[in-house]
């Protein structure tokens, strides 16, 4: 089987992996330095360390120093979701000179650690399974340039019901100008059809 190489063909795939012990929260029911042994045997991963917290400044210096310390061209974070801290450790690797979209992170905590508490073994092995599958994926990952799109502050909401009044008046409170549309000849929606509501059971109207 061949491996993808990256966008310059006469560039050899140099990946960093960091394995995050977020306090307790995963360091609590695995060991990362497992983790970061397992990583060390995986195809083109150069160097492979543990960080007490990944996001934090120092695991972020950590992480800029060895790319240009190791020459590496691709980073995997092992550590929380991409909703956490995805943002975080685009910034510090495109810091470091790397393209920010070179970075893949690996959750070992919502999807591991929190879910499998209760099994530290199986808990570990999937830890494990999450990080090489991520390696694996950069392998695919390409640069990209961000673009910036105009974005015209006008907004329509169908449905003049108490979900589309509140949603109308929540955009016009931003400032953005908003069309409510609404088939009846009357708006409230099933509210206006009710004579009484809980709790006060005042008319609706």
């Amino acid at each position: 089987m061949t491996q993808q190489q990256p966008e310059n063909n006469n560039e050899k795939l140099r990946v960093g992996v960091y394995v995050c012990h977020c306090g307790t929260n995963i360091a609590g029911v695995i060991d990362p330095k497992e983790v970061v042994e397992f990583a060390k045997g995986l195809p083109d991963v150069v160097h492979s360390a543990e960080t007490l917290y990944a996001c934090a400044d120092s695991g972020q210096n950590q992480i800029k120093e060895d790319i240009k310390k190791h020459n590496l061209n691709r980073v995997i974070v092992s550590a929380c979701s991409v909703r956490m801290h995805e943002a975080t450790f685009r910034g510090a690797v495109s810091e470091a000179g790397l393209n920010p979209f070179l970075m893949e992170m690996a959750n070992i905590r919502e999807q591991c650690t929190w879910a499998h508490g209760h099994d530290r073994e199986g808990a570990l092995e999937k830890a494990k399974d999450l990080t090489a599958s991520a390696v694996a994926k950069s392998r695919f990952l390409t640069s990209l340039d961000m673009i910036e799109v105009p974005v015209t502050q006008k907004a329509m909401v169908i449905g003049a019901g108490v979900a589309g009044i509140s949603a109308a008046l929540d955009l016009a409170d931003q400032g953005i100008q908003t069309i409510l549309v609404e088939k009846e000849p009357t708006i409230g929606g099933v509210m206006a059809q009710l004579n009484k509501t809980f709790p006060t059971m005042d008319c609706s109207i």
